[in-house]
Order: structure tokens, then sequence, then C-alpha cells
């Protein structure tokens, strides 16, 4: 494993590494994308969490500088964003 090395996610040699999951959760895999495809999954979900995460810190950030944003208008642009504003508004 290349311990000396800056790599962003999605960069770098790959490395193996025993990871263990429930019995369901690699069957659920399997079932996706085949035996021979279960390490590409886990290293897309990886970096999707990690994606995630970053978003979470960065939205943290911006609150604690910005205070939180209103919920009403979040809901406004969500809809208009899913399309469910031409619907007539946000369900319940």
């Amino acid at each position: 494993m290349v311990d000396d090395s800056n790599f962003r996610p999605g960069d770098g040699p790959s490395s193996g590494i025993s990871v263990t999951l429930a019995a369901g959760t690699l069957q659920a895999i399997r079932e996706k994308v085949g035996k021979r495809g279960v390490s590409a999954y886990l290293e897309r979900a990886a970096q999707r969490q990690i994606e995630r995460d970053n978003l979470d810190e960065l939205i943290a950030d911006f609150d604690k500088v910005h205070g939180q944003a209103d919920p009403e208008a979040v809901a406004v642009k969500r809809a208009k964003l899913t399309g469910l504003a031409s619907q007539g508004g946000v369900a319940a």
C-alpha cells in the first residue's frame, strides 16, 4: 500500500484490503454486478460516501457562518428542482 503519497479519492494505484460485509449486503452487490464486479462497486460507493461526507462538512461550515437555511425556501427550491412545483407544490 502506498502511504507516502497524497491521492484524491479515485486516484492512485489500487491496493487490496480485507472488508467484512453482512451476507445480505454482499449478496445484493453480487446480484447487481456479479462476483467480479464487487471491488469496483465498493470503490464507487466509497467515493460517493466521501463526497457526501465532504458536502455535509461544507454545509455545516456554511451554516456556522450564515445560519441555517429557511426550511420553507429550501422546500420551494427542492420542488422546482424535482418538478413538483409544476404539480401544484410539495406533497405533505
